[in-house]
């Protein structure tokens, strides 16, 4: 008999992930989300609320006699990535998450797993229903819209929290404490144009790129991972060259923490020059699958008949798109100097729509140095503007600077070696963790984030480590009842 999610252990975590893959909870559409945590909240004679920001909240009393404890937060975010694959007929709003396991692993049928950070949140959810823990005040924290601009933690109030130590649990490496952080920034690119009537005697094509496997875009932004966009790009400028193609439209990625794998553009040309389209794409498909082989595997880029479309992009603006997409940077522009495997400052060209009179592009920076992040926003919009386009700075975030004399980070190492005879690693992480925003309202706050071992999130090969659940949780449960001296 094939294994399932309901056979996983430990129980009371994947029974409460298992619910959440019911509720549907892309970012940007959580009610359905919210009213599933309240509801849970209610069942177990939680003290629950939502708040202005649509956070919702825990509080747990003490037990009897351990009142005088420090008290704990447990924090992880409610909303997940809404990836598929380009043939999937999955609808994120309306339909559960399947799940599939596979040897040591558990993926979800063509789709992101929503893993990250629905297992933070089961952790949390059974941490709270166990009336079985001693344990000090406990908190829980359960964030909204954290993948499009970690809008829940920009809105929590002062105040709003009572505890001193936050365990935040979204982090993918397990046996890893991170204590710090990298800060980010939205930097969007757009402008607008009077469309051209396409040419009656033209035909249209529709070129896709596929195939590519994506990914998170501060963990694997060094994974040398092909960009959809960057790909298209190339493509398309060799088109305009020889065979005199008209870009009508552009669509290119859909959140700006993943890195694009696919696009689709609309190219309008003389009848005649369609079989050197193909050609060129068949080049180029063959070029991808060469210059990323062991990275990316099965990369296609097709060429089939469309509809004409009734307007295309005037052609000097196009050359224009098309070049600063080419030239805009992407990937890794540098790592920290005195930790030279870890990366410091990156961008990840996210988002491209073009079409029907307008042009936008969607950049997501990350550093952990407020410098580089300025110098990095600073080149983008230098080479924006070169296109005539207009850029607005959006959604920045300073990193986490890490404390390396945390009382609760020296807490966890010490539970960490006691239960599994090792010290774990701490490190800085190239991702957004809320802490960094939490702490701006709570400075006092002591924080440290891990979880189990995730890979590809933010992809629809996001997949968790069976096994390294256990030991996540274990260490959560293991805090919660021993408390921070």
């Amino acid at each position: 008999m094939a294994i399932t999610i309901k056979d996983l252990q430990p129980r009371e975590v994947w029974k409460h992930f298992e619910a959440l893959t019911q509720v549907p909870r892309p970012s940007g559409h959580l009610e359905k989300i919210q009213k599933f945590l309240l509801d849970f909240g209610k069942s177990i004679n939680v003290q629950t609320w939502q708040d202005e920001a649509g956070n919702i909240i825990m509080r747990k009393p003490a037990t009897p006699g351990l009142e005088g404890r420090k008290g704990i937060i447990l924090q992880a975010h409610m909303d997940m990535v809404p990836q598929k694959t380009p043939d999937s007929k999955h609808d994120f709003i309306n339909d559960p998450i399947e799940t599939v396991v596979k040897g040591d692993w558990l993926y979800a049928n063509d789709t992101t797993l929503g893993a990250d950070n629905g297992l933070g949140v089961a952790a949390i959810m059974a941490i709270m229903e166990d009336s079985s823990l001693q344990h000090g005040p406990l908190e829980a924290l359960i964030t909204a819209d954290e993948e499009t601009g970690m809008f829940g933690a920009f809105g929590l109030k002062g105040g709003e929290l009572e505890g001193e130590l936050l365990l935040n649990l979204d982090s993918e490496e397990e046996g890893v404490l991170y204590i710090g952080c990298a800060g980010g920034l939205d930097i969007s690119a757009s402008m607008e144009y009077m469309d051209e009537e396409s040419d009656e005697d033209d035909v249209a094509v529709k070129v896709q790129l596929k195939g590519l496997r994506g990914g998170h875009s501060g963990l694997e932004i060094n994974a040398g991972r092909g960009n959809a966009n960057k790909l298209m790009a190339r493509f398309v400028r060799e088109a305009m060259d020889e065979c005199g193609v008209i870009l009508s439209s552009w669509a290119g990625g859909n959140m700006r923490n993943a890195i694009p794998a696919s696009c689709e553009v609309v190219l309008t040309l003389p009848e005649e020059g369609v079989e050197e389209l193909k050609a060129i794409a068949a080049k180029y498909e063959a070029l991808y699958n060469s210059e990323y082989a062991t990275i990316e595997e099965g990369i296609t880029l097709t060429v089939t008949p469309t509809e004409l479309p009734e307007t295309v992009v005037p052609e000097e603006i196009q050359e224009n798109l098309v070049d600063v997409i080419l030239a805009c940077h992407d990937g890794v522009l540098r790592f920290i100097p005195t930790i030279p495997d870890t990366v410091e400052t990156s961008s990840n060209l996210s988002i491209v729509h073009i079409g029907e009179g307008k042009a936008e592009i969607n950049i997501l920076a990350r550093s952990s140095s407020d410098t580089m992040k300025e110098f990095l926003a600073l080149q983008l919009s230098s080479c924006f503007a070169m296109a005539g386009m207009k850029v607005e700075l959006s959604g920045g975030y300073s990193g986490w600077q890490p404390n390396v004399n945390s009382p609760l980070l020296a807490a966890l190492k010490n539970a960490y070696n006691d239960m599994f005879g090792k010290q774990p690693d701490v490190r800085v992480i190239h991702a957004g963790l809320e802490c960094g925003i939490i702490s701006t309202n709570y400075p006092k706050m002591d924080m440290v984030s891990f979880g189990p071992t995730l890979m590809s999130p933010h992809s629809p090969t996001e997949r968790v480590e069976i096994p390294t659940v256990e030991k996540f949780y274990s260490l959560v449960k293991a805090l919660v009842v021993n408390g921070v001296l």
